[in-house]
């Protein structure tokens, strides 16, 4: 009977608190040790993000910090494994609706999609993706990062997220074949460069500016961009800016876990709180499921098999034509094609030359032989 009534009490509260508040509170987890900055830290972030809104209960997860009674706990032993298996139960059992950790063991296939404040014109940027991997493949993982970066941007009220391909290894081949779901009917908005060539695929200057509202990357170069966005301003020990490196996706996945380090401070805890709130309230795994199963009736399936490494046959040595000046390019041909390409036009009797330019590889030809340069690599797939 007692504990009938604790049960009782414990609900009417839990009304009368959403009714003051406007409605009912979103219960996020957050993990009260491993921090470089210590226990009290995340305890601040707790705090803070319980101060910033109104609609988020911050629930602590580790040995309790004293002078917090104004937080929720679970209170556990002074290690890590201790912690991790109290948030894993909190989430089973529905006491917390997301959580917030500084570690977690993802299963291949899942990622976290970070989200970061733009120093050049003080706009968010979602950067797909920052931790986890989403695929073995390079690109495979590059073009799912983009279908989570788009589910998360949408989670959070971004309805028509405008979407660039950071230039990276792989950029042009996941733009191909993000254009080529978008021809079969998958709708993705691309963003545009600031600078005066425009175009989906970003340069550095772009990620400053906020050019987009996601940005796809492979999940190292993520990880990166993340530490610098959080920490520029602090000499990198203290990361103060953003929103942390962000919740979960992946195909079948259900919950809502986000990540943060050990260096983030507690503006970038809180903000990484409010943003797994969000994440929960917009129903984040619906979200990805919607994006996936949309994808795949455009033909997503197929896409991703044309993307995956091809066994490299055992070819005779093809010889280049005569040289001659090379007085134009070709952009658009991922770094890793681009000797192929220039083998596939050799092969033709079209002399070229690989190079780099300041927006990624090309094909340096003669000016006269370019229409005819680019019919053959369009044929071949490489642009």
């Amino acid at each position: 009977m007692a504990e009938v009534r604790k049960l009782i009490g414990e609900a009417l509260a839990d009304l009368v608190e959403a009714a003051k508040s406007g409605g009912p509170k979103t219960r996020i987890g957050l993990m009260a040790r491993g921090s470089e900055l210590g226990a009290e830290e995340l305890a601040n972030g707790g705090r803070l993000a319980q101060q910033m809104t109104g609609t988020v209960r911050v629930v602590m997860i580790g040995p309790r910090v004293a002078g917090y009674d104004d937080l929720e706990w679970i209170e556990t032993g002074d290690c890590d494994a201790d912690v991790a298996t109290a948030m894993e139960s909190a989430l089973k059992e529905k006491k917390i609706d997301g959580a917030v950790a500084l570690h977690y063991p993802f299963p291949m296939g899942v990622t976290t999609i970070g989200r970061v404040l733009t120093p050049a014109r003080g706009k968010d940027m979602i950067v797909a993706s920052s931790t986890g991997t989403s695929a073995i493949h390079r690109a495979e993982a590059m073009l799912r990062n983009a279908l989570y970066g788009i589910a998360v941007a949408k989670a959070i009220g971004k309805k028509k997220p405008t979407v660039g391909v950071l230039n990276v290894e792989g950029a042009q081949l996941v733009f191909r074949a993000l254009s080529r779901l978008k021809e079969n009917g998958y709708e993705i908005a691309f963003g545009a460069s600031v600078r005066k060539d425009g175009g989906a695929v970003l340069r550095g200057n772009d990620i400053l500016a906020g050019a987009v509202d996601v940005c796809v990357n492979d999940t190292l170069t993520g990880n990166v961009l993340m530490k610098m966005f959080s920490s520029y301003a602090t000499g990198g020990s203290f990361e103060a800016l953003g929103w942390g490196y962000g919740p979960s996706c992946g195909e079948g996945w259900s919950k809502v876990i986000s990540i943060i380090s050990r260096a983030s401070g507690a503006p970038v805890i809180a903000n990484a709180v409010a943003f797994t709130a969000e994440a929960v309230r917009g129903d984040l795994p619906a979200c990805v499921a919607g994006e996936i199963a949309a994808a795949k009736k455009a033909g997503l399936d197929d896409v991703i098999s044309d993307l995956a490494p091809k066994a490299v046959a055992t070819e005779e040595k093809i010889t280049p034509p005569p040289a001659e000046p090379t007085d134009d390019e070709i952009h658009g041909i991922d770094v890793l094609s681009i000797e192929d390409a220039v083998q596939a036009l050799w092969k033709v009797k079209i002399y070229a030359e690989s190079a780099m330019g300041c927006t990624g590889p090309v094909v340096k030809l003669a000016a006269r032989n370019v229409e005819a340069a680019k019919k053959v690599l369009k044929e071949s797939g490489y642009i």
